[in-house]
C-alpha cells in the first residue's frame, strides 16, 4: 500500500476515534446534534487553553477523563 494511502487511513480512524470521544462525552445528544454548539464549545475550549489557565485545565480535564476511562472498564 502507498504512503499517502497508510496515511489518509490512519487520518480517517484518528478523525473517526476523535469523534466518538464527542459521542461518548454526550455532547450530541447534550446539543441535540447542532454542530454550530458543538463548534462553538471547542472553540471556546480552544481559548481556555490560550490563555493562563492551560496548565490548570489540562490537569483537571485529564484527571477526570482517566477517571471516566477507568469507571468504564471497572463496568461503572
Amino acid at each position: 500500500m502507498r504512503d499517502w494511502a497508510v496515511a489518509r487511513r490512519q487520518r480517517t480512524r484518528h478523525l473517526i476515534e476523535l469523534g466518538g470521544l464527542v459521542v461518548k462525552a454526550g455532547l450530541v445528544d447534550l446539543t441535540d446534534d447542532d454542530r454550530a454548539t458543538l463548534y462553538g464549545a471547542f472553540l471556546t475550549v480552544a481559548d481556555r487553553l490560550r490563555g493562563d489557565e492551560r496548565a490548570n485545565a489540562l490537569a483537571v480535564w485529564k484527571r477526570k477523563g482517566k477517571r471516566a476511562f477507568e469507571a468504564e472498564q471497572d463496568g461503572g
